[in-house]
């Protein structure tokens, strides 16, 4: 049985958390081996409404009660968490980003590799049902080659400037989701990145030296192209768009409404207000996620996204932050 610590009782820890002791209950194929957080009334909290333990950090990364870890803790720390969970010889799922430093996740990675341990990176866009569907139709060659794909993402309001002081700003916070999601889509690794950036939803975030609307434009070797469009603000709702346009026609994933209800009278027609937050947008896929990191731990399938893509993500937000700043396209 797979036995799965997680560090982290946050927002996204408390996701995780309880999506492991909702499968144990379901299918005994798992168990949640214990809860770990710096804050103890976090770690307690969480622990007692799932029916886990709470274990220390030693335990969580390298006790003999856990077979892997689950790291959701602040980014500051997933690259020495993963380190240390690879040498004591666990199958590792960890949040994005492994690290700020693309450097660093070079030697996290190489330290995985020799400890012969799967990294499992928590992108879980990828196993939203609909961008899945999406991408398994243009495998089918469905719209032919793709030429040109566009990522529409923005967030119903902006985090806290706390935050964003710590976050390494949004090209490497928010937009390294949509990174991940245009390789994904492209099936060819862009080569050059151009990036534009304002602060226009709040003076503060500008103060901070981030901004908080964003463009992206992205090449391959093979000339396609995509586009990202990024804004802390969305007075409708959570924004989450993906079009992809191939030689043969086009796909579409389109935003979730909190229904499907419309309603038609002469002024025309209106709809409920799309999803506003990402854990309702994305539990679905936070739960497939998970599944697919369970089949890795027991090495019926290969990690994906891997630690390589969280490089490789790491590496497009890097040179995104440096096109805004320098106001010219870099080449990678």
């Amino acid at each position: 049985m797979l036995s799965v610590a997680v560090i982290g009782a946050g927002r996204i820890g408390q996701i995780h958390a309880a999506n492991l002791a909702a499968r144990a209950a379901e299918t005994n194929d798992v168990r949640l081996a214990g809860i770990c957080d710096a804050v103890e009334v976090s770690a307690a909290t969480l622990a007692t409404r799932l029916g886990a333990p709470v274990i220390s950090l030693d335990e969580a990364l390298e006790g003999k009660g856990s077979n892997a870890v689950l790291i959701a803790s602040p980014t500051d720390t997933h690259s020495d968490f993963i380190e240390r969970a690879a040498k004591a010889g666990k199958a590792i799922f960890c949040e994005k980003p492994v690290d700020m430093s693309a450097q660093r996740i070079e030697g996290v990675l190489e330290v995985v590799e020799a400890a012969g341990v799967p990294l499992f990176i928590g992108f879980n866009r990828r196993f939203d049902p609909n961008f899945a569907s999406l991408r398994a139709r243009i495998a089918d060659g469905r719209i032919g080659e793709v030429e040109l794909v566009t990522i529409l993402s923005r967030d119903p309001s902006p985090p806290p400037v706390s935050y964003i002081e710590r976050s390494g700003g949004l090209f490497r916070d928010m937009m390294i989701h949509d990174f991940d999601m245009a390789r994904f889509l492209l099936g060819d690794e862009p080569v050059e990145v151009h990036a534009v950036g304002s602060a226009l939803v709040d003076p503060e975030i500008g103060k901070a030296g981030d901004v908080d609307t964003a463009a992206v434009l992205l090449k391959t070797a093979r000339g396609k192209i995509c586009q990202i469009s990024n804004s802390r603000r969305a007075t409708y709702g959570y924004d989450q768009r993906v079009e992809v346009h191939g030689s043969l026609g086009l796909l579409r994933a389109g935003n979730q409404h909190e229904t499907t209800v419309e309603l038609a009278t002469a002024s025309g027609f209106t709809a409920d207000p799309v999803q506003n937050f990402f854990l309702e947008r994305y539990a679905q896929a936070y739960r497939l996620q998970l599944a697919a990191f369970i089949d890795c731990a027991r090495g019926t399938t290969l990690p994906s996204p891997s630690g390589h893509d969280g490089l490789m993500a790491q590496r497009l937000a890097d040179a995104a932050t440096l096109s805004a700043q320098s106001g010219q396209p870099v080449r990678l």
